[in-house]
Order: structure tokens, then C-alpha cells, then sequence
């Protein structure tokens, strides 16, 4: 069972957005459909219909989710409530559906509201007010919606009445979310958390504080465009320190757009940009963790990383090559399993400082093998973590317990998989499908030595990575991508004279962000 952000999560990292396109179908949206002030409540649910379900086309590449607003469905009767289904289904299981709601009642109550959102309207998180506390929101995150549900609850919303009274508790709703968030996990903080937080992209203090206040938890940020909100503002203030972890809804910046489509890439491009310039902004553009600086140097000890003229499989010509299997003596295996641990841990693949949303490491053979051995102690020496090691063989054993896998189970377990690179991607993909068909296991990532960061080709501007983890809908994390050999190079000062201009010139014409 994959949660509600945990398919945020997914589907954020598969499609590279972060917007959320809101459905927000009041009549003087309808207009254009042949909506007048004495069109019948059914006339205007067959427009709302339409006026959705063209916009849901149109944007469906960019949207990580969709936010339908409940009350211009419900205004409606009884059509308004079988066209928000329509809606819904119309969007399909593939893409999360955040009911905007904003529920908030005593437990017995808000469970109906969770069976009404959930059952039979198919959300798959929904918003809710928090001012009458953990008993109104647990229903929507515990009991049969434990693992599956979650919840955006109002902090400090985008309209200006927000500050009468949110202004003085907003950082108080941000704290109680982290917390009833873990207790709705049953205490397991190395599951994802099953709350966010609504702060309007109209107050970056607000977003700020809240963001420190609840470092772990997704925010929705609205208010760019319509509303005034400042879209770089905004991201500098909410964004994680991965540079995630916020949706920005749009609804009539798309909705009233002449190409709804073009518009919902233009916000997904304009988004990223504010998201580079932020991580950039913070020292995550060049610059380079102390252990990825580490690895590099250990790497032109090894020989494994060399600087020339390489020309790849691909035929393209390299001014930098990186063979892993020269990773081949004991404290070359002992630094590169540390290395791929700090990498690890770093990323969005450890919710805390000292937990992992897996429980297995597999490797695919061959190479993977031994990089799993020592990637699994190195997380278990360095940080404590300790989970299982699995690994596949090429051919079946036909003798003993026979079968292609070894080591521990996978069933109903999350799985990362560890390898060396990404080239085209094949073996990463072959891994996943042999994964996905063992009972209840979830591949959730992938960790790698090194990201080239390159497009592959004109008619797929995606990298390798990009497209591992755009068609898998699963994070994939480097020990070092091309911008940080890029920083390492331009710091150092060690080369010979050409290198660098040499790798700019390759970064230029190949490299993606």
C-alpha cells in the first residue's frame, strides 16, 4: 500500500514538478460552456464536467496532483456530487487527487467525512482545518485509512483574514502536525509523514517559519499569481532542504490560459527555475558535501575517474571517464561503501538522521553485489541503521533452496536497489520488474556512484537518471552528479590546463539540470 505522499513523493520525482493544478469550476468559469444565470443545476454539472476534464487533459504531464474544490461541486446537489466522482475518476489512480474540503469536526463526524472523501469520492488526501485538534483529523489518517490517507491541514492560508487569527498559532499547527503526524505512524518516523501544511505563498514569513518549525512535512503553498504571491519568494522560504517537499496549486492562471497545456508546462518550467535558483542560492549548485569531495579524490587515487578523451558506447566523445569496477581493494570498497551510506543519508531517502524509508538494499548482480554488501555496513557502522541485503543471481540455482535470489527477504518489504551508473537504464529497469513481481514489495529508490547528468538524446532532453526516474516514478540519488565534479574542478586548481574548460564546454552542450 503506497500513502498518499508517498505517492506525492513519487510522482513529483517521475515528472520533475512540483504544481498542483487546482479544478475550481464556478459558474463564471462555465461561461464559455453555455452557463447563464438560469441554467438548471444539471447544465452546469455537464459544463463543470467539461471544463475539468479538458483542463485535466490538457495538463496532465505537469500535474503532481489535482485539488477539485469540493464547494462548486456541492453547490450543485445531487449532479454536483456524481460530476466531482466523474471528475475524480476521470484523472485516474495514476495521480493523486487532493480533495479541497477543509473538513475539521469532532471524531465521530469526521470519520463520516473520511468515508465520504475517501469511499466514495476516491480522494486520495484531502485538506482539513486542525483547530478542534488530533481527534478530528486522526479518522482521516488511521483505522482503515492507516498507510493510505493523508491530509494538507490549514496553517496560515493565502487571504488576508488569515492573520486575525492564524497569524498567532500557525507555528503551533505546523509543530502539532509533525507530531500527530508520527502518532498517526503508529511512532515510526521512518515512514513518511501523513500530514502537510497549507501556507499561502502570499506570506513568506509565514512559509519560513512554518518550514523550520516542520522541516519534514510537505507544504501547499497557493496564492501565486491571482493572488499576488511571489513565486521565488515563496520557494525560498518554503522549499526543504532537498529543495522539495512543496506543491504550488494554480487553478485560474491555467484554467482561463488560451493553451491550458502550454501554460501548465510554462508554471512547471518557471517553478523549477525559482527551485534551481533557490538550491543554488543556498550553496546546492556547484558545491560539494565534504563527502562527495572525499570521494572524488579517492576516485583519481583509484584511477577510477580520469580526465582526457573518451568516447562513450554512445559514440559521443567525453572529456571524463569513470570505470567503478576499479573499486578493487579492501579500502577502496570500505571508502566507497561509506561514501554511498553519506549519499544515502543525505537524501530524501532518510527522513531523519538516523532512519531509512527502506528495509532492504538489493544488488543486482553482479556488480551490485558486492556495492550492496558494503553499502548495507556502512550504513550499520556509520549511522546505526541497520536493514537487510539481498541480491539476485543470473542464472537459477538448481540445487538446495535453488531460485535466483539470495539473502533476505523482499516480500511486502521496501526495497532500494544500489548500483555503480545509469547508462540507458536497462539493468535498473530489469531489477525493478523482477522486484514489483515478489509479493508486497515496493522498489523506492535508487542509489548510484554517479550521475553524468547528460541528455541522451534531442528527442529525449531527459538524462538516464531523469528517465529512471520518470518512467519508474521512484528517486534516484547520486554521491555525485556532474555539477559537483563541475565545482570540484573549478576549486582545486590541480588540472592540466584545458580540463575545465573542456568539461564546460561538454556541460554546455549535454548537461541537464
Amino acid at each position: 500500500m503506497t500513502s498518499f505522499f508517498e505517492r506525492i513523493t513519487n510522482r513529483s520525482a517521475k515528472i520533475d514538478s512540483l504544481l498542483c493544478v487546482g479544478l475550481d469550476p464556478h459558474r463564471n468559469e462555465l461561461e464559455s460552456l453555455g452557463v447563464t444565470s438560469t441554467s438548471s443545476d444539471s447544465e452546469v454539472a455537464a459544463a463543470a464536467l467539461s471544463f475539468c476534464c479538458s483542463i485535466i487533459d490538457a495538463t496532465r504531464p505537469y500535474a503532481v496532483a489535482y485539488k477539485p474544490n469540493a464547494a462548486f461541486f456541492e453547490c450543485l446537489g445531487s449532479p454536483g456530487h456524481s460530476t466531482l466522482l466523474q471528475v475524480v475518476q476521470h484523472i485516474g489512480g495514476d495521480i493523486p487527487v487532493l480533495l479541497d474540503c477543509k473538513r475539521g469536526d469532532i471524531g465521530s463526524t469526521a470519520a463520516a467525512y473520511a468515508v465520504a472523501s475517501y469511499d466514495k469520492l476516491l480522494a486520495t488526501g484531502v485538506t482539513l482545518s486542525p483547530l478542534m485538534g488530533y481527534d478530528s483529523v486522526s479518522p482521516f489518517l488511521t483505522g482503515d485509512y492507516a498507510g493510505k490517507g493523508g491530509a494538507f491541514v490549514l496553517c496560515k492560508t493565502s487571504n488576508p483574514g488569515s492573520s486575525e487569527i492564524l497569524s498567532g498559532c500557525f507555528e503551533k499547527i505546523a509543530r502539532l502536525a509533525s507530531d500527530w503526524s508520527l502518532q498517526a505512524n503508529g511512532g515510526d518516523s521512518s515512514k513518511e509523514p501523513c500530514l502537510g501544511l497549507v501556507v499561502g505563498a502570499t506570506d513568506p514569513d509565514a512559509l519560513k517559519r512554518s518550514r523550520k518549525a516542520a522541516p519534514g512535512l510537505w507544504l501547499l503553498s497557493p496564492g501565486v499569481g491571482a493572488q499576488g504571491g511571489d513565486l521565488d519568494a515563496a520557494c525560498e522560504a518554503g522549499l526543504d532542504a532537498s529543495g522539495g517537499k512543496m506543491l504550488i496549486p494554480v487553478s485560474r492562471g491555467i484554467s482561463r490560459a488560451e493553451d491550458r497545456g502550454e501554460k501548465a508546462r510554462e508554471l512547471r518550467d518557471n517553478i523549477n527555475g525559482a527551485r534551481r535558483r533557490v538550491v543554488e542560492g543556498r550553496g546546492g549548485g556547484d558545491e560539494i558535501e565534504a563527502f562527495q569531495r572525499d570521494f572524488i579524490d579517492f576516485s583519481l587515487e583509484m584511477g577510477v575517474l580520469k580526465f582526457g578523451t573518451f568516447t562513450l558506447k554512445s559514440g559521443r566523445e567525453s572529456p571524463y571517464f569513470f570505470n567503478a569496477g576499479l573499486f578493487s581493494t579492501g579500502g577502496a570498497l570500505f571508502k566507497l561503501g561509506r561514501a554511498y551510506a553519506a549519499s544515502i543519508m543525505s537524501s530524501v531517502l532518510s527522513p531523519s538522521p538516523s532512519t531509512v524509508s527502506f528495509d532492504v538494499i538489493f544488488g543486482p548482480a553482479y556488480k551490485g553485489i558486492s556495492l550492496g554488501a558494503v553499502v548495507a555496513a556502512a550504513l550499520y557502522s556509520d549511522f546505526g541503521v541497520d536493514v537487510g541485503f539481498a541480491y539476485n543471481r543470473k542464472e537459477a540455482k538448481d540445487h538446495g533452496e535453488g531460485g535466483v535470489l539470495v539473502g533476505a527477504s523482499m516480500e511486502g518489504k521496501r526495497v532500494l536497489v544500489v548500483d555503480d551508473v545509469i547508462s540507458a537504464g536497462t539493468a535498473i529497469r530489469e531489477s525493478h520488474s523482477m522486484l514489483t513481481s515478489i509479493p508486497g514489495c515496493s522498489p523506492v529508490g535508487v542509489s548510484i556512484a554517479l550521475d553524468r547528468a547528460e541528455k541522451r538524446s534531442l528527442s529525449d532532453p531527459a538524462s538516464a537518471v531523469q528517465a529512471v526516474a520518470r518512467d519508474l516514478g521512484i528517486p534516484v540519488v547520486s554521491i555525485v552528479a556532474l555539477r559537483q565534479l563541475f565545482g570540484y574542478l573549478r576549486t582545486e586548481g590541480k588540472f592540466e590546463d584545458g580540463v575545465v574548460e573542456a568539461v564546460t564546454k561538454y556541460r554546455d552542450a549535454y548537461g541537464v539540470d
